[in-house]
């Protein structure tokens, strides 16, 4: 499916009353099958961005086009169809904590089934091998009958990654997967993440705050900071520099970028020393 906004402006639902825009006059194109990350600071509006592409938020200014179609001109029947091609993963998956692993994992596919199938599958769940072939790509095989409650909160992200495998979408929108996980396990979940989409040749943006895990997996790499574009390159392209500008140098710093090559050394922050008496 392929994404593209046109000067979109669009406000964070839990906004404050006369807060700016999350997003400002955006113009951003994703080719169907390419798997981008979205990177910035907390607070550049890369979860609103999200939103907007899931067809979960109308822009207040611009327009999106999702395979070239406006979505908020279709009649209510088509908008809800289309909303049935993509999967929007929030940073906490909505999962209930009585609920078996394996139906979580296949209610994925609940766009795709009636009434009465999704009625049932919430008690027999319908494809058994599916559900545990996903859940094998995230590590996650022996936990098939588990209960949700049962899971830490790294697991519970994978669930939610793994639902996405089994979901009839041509979109994948994936919100901050990885808050969860330590670095080992945010590598291997990424990867599998990004190697299933491009082999399906399904479009998958993910926002990330792991800039070396997005530099390292995703072919694509959009900077995004106050709700504009910072850049939008190919990931080899990405520099020290870019990403010192896109954070400010502390954050820049933490998040692994090395200090930009054309700042001296007597701008740099000088440490901080504390002396207990």
């Amino acid at each position: 499916m392929q994404l593209d906004l046109e000067g979109v402006a669009a406000r964070h639902p839990a906004a404050r009353a006369g807060a700016g825009p999350a997003l400002q006059g955006l113009n951003l194109r994703v080719a169907s099958g390419e798997q981008v990350a979205v990177i910035g600071p907390s607070g550049a509006g890369k979860t609103t961005l999200l939103q907007v592409m899931a067809c979960a938020l109308p822009p207040d200014s611009g327009r999106l086009r999702l395979d070239g179609t406006d979505p908020w001109a279709l009649p209510r029947a088509a908008l809800q169809r289309l909303r049935g091609r993509l999967l929007l993963a929030p940073q906490v998956p909505p999962l209930p904590p009585r609920q078996r692993v394996v139906t979580a994992v296949l209610a994925g596919r609940l766009p795709a089934l009636g009434t009465w199938a999704s009625l049932r599958s919430l008690f027999y769940p319908s494809d058994i091998p599916a559900a545990h072939a996903a859940l094998t790509r995230f590590d996650l095989a022996d936990k098939l009958f588990d209960r949700v409650d049962r899971l830490s909160g790294g697991e519970r992200q994978r669930v939610g990654l793994a639902r996405a495998l089994v979901a009839p979408a041509t979109l994948w929108l994936v919100d901050e997967p990885l808050s969860a996980l330590d670095p080992t396990r945010s590598r291997q979940a990424i990867h599998s993440l990004v190697q299933e989409a491009a082999d399906r040749r399904i479009t998958l943006v993910a926002t990330l705050h792991q800039v070396e895990v997005a530099l390292a997996q995703f072919p694509r790499v959009i900077g995004l900071r106050d709700g504009a574009l910072a850049f939008d390159l190919p990931a080899a392209q990405v520099t020290p520099d870019h990403l010192a500008r896109l954070y400010d140098q502390h954050e820049a710093e933490l998040h692994g970028a090395a200090p930009a090559a054309d700042q001296p050394a007597q701008a740099r922050p000088a440490p901080v020393v504390m002396h207990c008496r």
